[in-house]
């Protein structure tokens, strides 16, 4: 092989290596294979607190040691029938596991009522309600920690607890991870919330392979850097649009539906570049902007917030979002230069029908796997 062609033979191996793997690892939009992440909302006073925890249904009957009879089942009247028969090691292994305290005193847990089942995207989800009573002293403040699905179980790996607390004066939102546990509500700094939502932002999107691809058929499909700028501006806005409305809870479309079409999106916009790679069409702009609103949803699901109150959460759902649009122009910084070289070569034709061809191939492999099977 020439030596010229061999950087792009690479970065199309590279590609075709990633998008195999996700194939045999498929994951929606909001998720991603082999973790997870739970959702915790403290709220109360100072003696009397109340936690709400939405943990992924199979998992937790698994990390609580249950019969497969209770991790495997799969109806909703069966769920909620093994969350009652199993209660007390569901709430034994719940309450090991995530913990509040007051001036370092540990606040006693009882639940209340009985478990709920709800769909979270393709997943099923048991939401618990916990009260905690906390000592009551002169002074010092909460600490809530999370230690769910650790990696030492081998089930899942890198879980994260999302939080949202409005606790005896005291609000925000933060993301404990297996690094950072404990959240010492005191001593909470708006800093280290931006950081942490930042990060949560640039994961998601280096992680959500359908995103990465779908930034890679806009560039594919750029005719210069001032495309790729008009472009990836109106996907960040359309995305942003959305991102924030569906996270505060303005609007809301069912994972079933965004899913589905942020994959469809992929297979158009690479089937365009494919069909009409030879001229440029008028259509790129009002098309990327409609698909970029339904990969705001997409993001939004990531944090999966969705109460009507979350307004109060703006600077942490800023800070996620900063993070996707530094990751998305990190990756446009990379690939488009790449491109430009690539097609001063005699080998961009072939390259750029291979690279797209793959993401069209995996793409619809997507869409047909996230629509929702009929009951």
């Amino acid at each position: 092989m020439p030596r010229w062609r061999w950087p792009y033979a690479v970065v199309l191996a590279v590609i075709l290596c990633a998008a195999l793997a996700d194939l045999l690892h498929p994951a929606p939009a909001a998720a991603h294979d082999a973790t997870t992440k739970a959702h915790a909302e403290v709220t109360g006073t100072a003696t009397d607190v109340r936690v709400v925890l939405d943990l992924e249904y199979d998992l937790l009957m698994k990390s609580a040691w249950l019969y497969a009879e209770a991790y495997d089942a799969k109806e909703r009247a069966e769920q909620l029938q093994q969350l009652a028969a199993n209660r007390d090691a569901v709430f034994g292994y719940v309450t090991r596991r995530f913990a509040v305290a007051r001036a370092d005193r540990p606040c006693v847990p009882r639940q209340v009522g009985g478990a709920d089942v709800h769909p979270r995207g393709k997943a099923a989800f048991a939401t618990l309600t916990l009260a905690y009573a906390c000592p009551a002293v002169d002074g010092g403040g909460h600490t809530i920690s999370s230690a769910l699905f650790p990696d030492a179980e081998t089930f899942v790996h890198s879980t994260q607890t999302l939080l949202r607390y409005d606790l005896a004066g005291e609000r925000g939102s933060a993301v404990l991870t297996a690094a950072s546990p404990a959240l010492r509500l005191a001593e909470r700094a708006a800093a280290g919330q931006i950081g942490e939502f930042f990060l949560l932002g640039v994961e998601h999107l280096v992680l959500g392979l359908d995103h990465v691809f779908f930034l890679l058929t806009l560039i594919i499909g750029a005719r210069g850097a001032r495309d790729v700028v008009v472009t990836a501006s109106a996907f960040t806005v359309a995305h942003s649009i959305t991102f924030l409305l569906a996270a505060m809870g303005v609007v809301a479309v069912p994972a079933a539906v965004v899913e589905p079409v942020i994959a469809a999106s992929i297979v158009v916009v690479a089937l365009a570049n494919l069909l009409g790679r030879d001229r440029p069409g008028a259509w790129r702009l009002p098309v990327v902007f409609a698909f970029g609103l339904m990969h705001g949803l997409g993001f939004a699901g990531a944090l999966d917030i969705r109460e009507s109150g979350s307004w109060e959460l703006l600077l942490s759902l800023l800070s996620f979002n900063v993070g996707i649009e530094v990751t998305q122009l990190a990756i446009i910084a990379v690939l488009f230069p790449l491109l430009v070289l690539l097609r001063r070569t005699a080998a961009a034709r072939w390259t750029v029908a291979a690279v797209s061809l793959s993401i069209v191939a995996v793409s619809l492999y997507w869409f047909l796997d996230r629509i929702p099977l009929p009951l």
